[in-house]
């Protein structure tokens, strides 16, 4: 059979369907679901010029492509696409006719930089290194069992301290919004990233369908949230950590490890069997609090650079 790559039909029921189901079996540390796909797909920023992509063998979705600019980043014609092929279809051409299509449509809108993250595996770097990528920083996955892995017990909230779930500022997430703001500017990565529109974090992560607000927890000083741990659930007893910050002027005092763990315990009570999170290999602080958590590390990625031109 041939191989064909095309754009995502988000309306398509078939094609969300297939998308998510292939990023399920090649990223199962990452959820996707139909309506996540769906979501992402058609409320990204305009200036990202989003086109997720995906490959077709007889009709079956075997592979797919995220691939956009990097609007939220201060430095101009920066471009991002992150492929990944059923680990049960590898082999028939899909990827590399990802690549190109995805490099060719970056290159259209003028980006001159491209990031892909890639699985810290053999064949997955060698694939990259080929295509003239280099590799740059690393990061890791880690899963916590919540079925059957003890946590910590749950330490005692200080004094001046109220906890608060993202539910209970549903009526206004904008202290929410300004938080993740500045906890974002000092996220390890090769892209500085910067919020600055609050309608568009509104459509792209307050009413993102993972969202979980009655578990996503924030640690409040006289009302007003200084740190949190925002939570991703699916539906199918999988939780993930999408966000965990404090703000500046609140650091040292143990309060997103306590937003962290009380949002853990309420997961485990609502039925969450795994949870998962990530961290940059050289982000030691909240490495130690995930592995106090229980959290063990079960793969790494590859963040590979290209200059184009």
């Amino acid at each position: 059979m041939t191989v064909l790559v095309r754009a995502l039909r988000p309306d398509v029921p078939a094609d969300v369907d297939g998308f998510a189901r292939v990023r399920r079996l090649a990223l199962p540390y990452i959820l996707f679901t139909p309506e996540s796909v769906r979501h992402t797909a058609t409320h990204m920023h305009p200036d990202a010029r989003f086109r997720p992509l995906v490959a077709e063998d007889d009709g079956e979705v075997i592979g797919t492509a995220q691939v956009h600019l990097i609007p939220d980043s201060p430095d101009p014609g920066q471009g991002s696409l992150n492929i990944y092929v059923r680990p049960d279809r590898a082999g028939r051409g899909a990827g590399r006719l990802l690549v190109r299509a995805a490099e060719e449509y970056l290159a259209e809108l003028g980006a001159v930089k491209l990031f892909a993250w890639a699985l810290d595996e053999p064949a997955n770097r060698a694939f990259a290194e080929r295509r003239g990528y280099r590799p740059g920083r690393s990061a890791h996955f880690l899963r916590l069992d919540l079925a059957h892995g003890t946590l910590p017990p749950l330490p005692e909230v200080p004094a001046g301290v109220e906890l608060r779930t993202a539910a209970d500022f549903a009526d206004d997430p904008r202290p929410l919004f300004e938080l993740d703001a500045e906890t974002v500017l000092d996220e390890p990565s090769d892209v500085d990233y910067a919020f600055t529109n609050y309608d568009t974090w509104l459509a792209e992560t307050w009413r993102h369908p993972l969202l979980n607000r009655e578990l996503t927890t924030a640690a409040c000083v006289d009302g007003r949230p200084v740190a949190f741990s925002v939570a991703y659930t699916d539906g199918d007893g999988r939780y993930s950590t999408a966000m965990t910050g404090t703000a500046r002027a609140h650091r040292g005092r143990g309060l997103a490890k306590l937003a962290k763990i009380h949002s853990l315990y309420r997961a485990r009570a609502a039925g969450v069997t795994e949870a998962f999170t990530g961290n940059d290999t050289g982000n030691d602080p909240m490495i130690a609090i995930n592995t106090w958590l229980g959290y063990e590390i079960c793969a790494t990625e590859v963040r590979y650079v290209r200059e184009l031109g």
